[in-house]
């Protein structure tokens, strides 16, 4: 006669300590790193200004029922609403992601850290308008950044070596795995209530990607990431008041996530957790693609003055890319939105040739309509490049390349137009991070009144300055 297993509760999932550990006790030092934190801060707030003038995006916005007021709420920068925290970040979450204008990183699962930081600040200054209530000293933007560049080597570090997508899971869960045990620490978490707070995202219901991929490509794209930080604000505040956690959520036989989500593998980690995924950060700076369609754009545009007067001579258009672009961006037949197009490597690359641009407005109706883009795209073929994949993965270069060719029907071609770091890429921040400062400011311009913008400006581009303020006063900033 079988036994029953035992009962007894097991220590908790080393994953649990080792990322609760980093979170409680790891001290950030690296100053490249808080500089590059500040650079997202305020490129991720430049893209949820930016998508504030998209009607699509502003309609999921307020709180759930009109007219609540929430007392010491967090307050969702670039619009009049206070929150309460979880509501809050699911606003900030979905302007930020909106426009797929935000930074991101590649691995086995490719991601966009600065989904975390929605969930961050909001949690960050609804706990600081509570202590200033209370005559207590709010937390600091130095403190937000150092959770910020944590929240990111999570997710960076769980990315890397794990493929979410591939078993049909949505990348954004592992906002909700790094936003909560952050933003746990935030409202004073121990080391045991981090990982209680974390193993309660683990065992919690996770999106699948079908939403994200074709034939079902959609607007919830867009929000899927401030819905998954705004969960994992909430469960780091339902640990907060003495919920309980679940020690072997990841390892348990039948039960836990590895044999009910991951075919029963352990996750794998290519690094120690520090600050990596922070300093080699990929911002998506001079246009708002899929990841990996920036270097794709780029090429193409630099097609544009070559084939802008001979389209209707073009035979056939040749695109090399690595593996992860054949697999999401790779789309043929009718595109139905804005989200299904921003997925399309195909159509950026001919708006880039055709335009000789790309901005999000390329995205809408109006200009999906012009006859010359699908014609364009139906003489594109997309293979994958070996050079590229291997390249993609190397920790050393970690390029992010495509390349284009254009033939025309009377047998001359284009030069190979190859682009293998994107602007945004860290090997380019010398001339990407003053592009990436004038996107904000243009961005910021979009919102605010002068004396107000160059309040923010002021703020956000003074390191010292911006580290040093309290999270409720530079949240009051950009409050309308």
């Amino acid at each position: 006669m079988a036994t029953n297993p035992t009962n007894a509760r097991p220590a908790p999932d080393k994953v649990l300590v080792q990322i609760a550990d980093y979170v409680d006790g790891y001290k950030v030092k690296s100053k490249l790193a808080f500089n590059t934190a500040r650079l997202a801060l305020i490129d991720s707030l430049g893209c949820g200004f930016e998508a504030l003038s998209y009607p699509a995006c502003t309609k999921l916005l307020g709180p759930l029922v009109p007219g609540t007021v929430v007392p010491n709420g967090a307050k969702v920068p670039g619009t009049p609403f206070e929150l309460d925290p979880v509501t809050a970040t699911f606003n900030l979450g979905a302007l930020v992601r909106w426009l797929d204008f935000n930074d991101a990183f590649y691995g086995k699962t490719v991601i966009h850290p600065s989904d975390n930081i929605a969930g961050i600040l909001m949690a960050a200054d609804h706990l600081s308008r509570v202590r200033a209530a209370g005559r207590k000293p709010p937390l600091t933007m130095r403190e937000v950044l150092e959770a910020v560049i944590k929240a990111y080597e999570i997710q960076g570090g769980l990315a890397l070596e794990n493929g979410f997508t591939a078993v049909g899971l949505d990348h954004t869960l592992l906002v909700k795995i790094a936003t909560c045990p952050v933003v746990a620490k935030l409202l004073g978490g121990t080391r045991e209530e981090i990982a209680n707070a974390l193993s309660n995202a683990w065992v919690d219901g996770h999106a699948i990607a079908a939403f994200r991929r074709k034939p079902n490509t959609g607007s919830r794209k867009s929000w899927a990431a401030g819905d998954a930080g705004a969960r994992g604000v909430w469960l780091a505040l339902l640990t907060m008041r003495g919920e309980m956690g679940y020690p072997s959520a990841l390892t348990a036989k039948t039960w836990g996530f590895y044999d009910v989500l991951f075919k029963g593998k352990p996750f794998r980690f290519q690094r120690p957790f520090g600050s990596y995924i922070m300093e080699n950060v990929l911002f998506k700076i001079p246009y708002p693609t899929a990841f990996h369609g920036q270097s794709g754009v780029e090429a193409a545009i630099k097609l544009h003055p070559l084939v802008k007067d001979r389209l209707d001579d073009i035979k056939r258009v040749e695109v090399k890319c690595h593996n992860s672009t054949m697999v999401i961006l790779d789309k043929k037949g009718p595109l139905h939105n804005p989200a299904d197009r921003d997925h399309c490597m195909q159509y950026m690359m001919a708006v880039g040739m055709i335009y000789g641009t790309m901005t999000a407005e390329h995205y809408e109706d109006h200009i999906a309509a012009d006859p010359r883009i699908d014609a364009l795209r139906a003489k594109m073929r997309l293979s994958e490049s070996a050079r590229y994949e291997r390249e993609y993965h190397d920790p050393a270069k970690r390029t992010n390349a495509n390349s284009i060719q254009v033939f025309f029907k009377d047998g001359t071609k284009t030069p190979l137009s190859e682009v293998l770091y994107p602007l945004g890429h860290r090997r380019r921040r010398r001339a990407g991070v003053p592009a990436l400062v004038k996107k904000f400011e243009v961005n910021v311009a979009r919102v605010f009144a002068s004396k107000q913008r160059d309040a923010i400006l002021e703020a956000c581009l003074d390191q010292k300055k911006l580290e040093a303020m309290p999270v409720n006063g530079f949240v009051d900033l950009m409050a309308l």
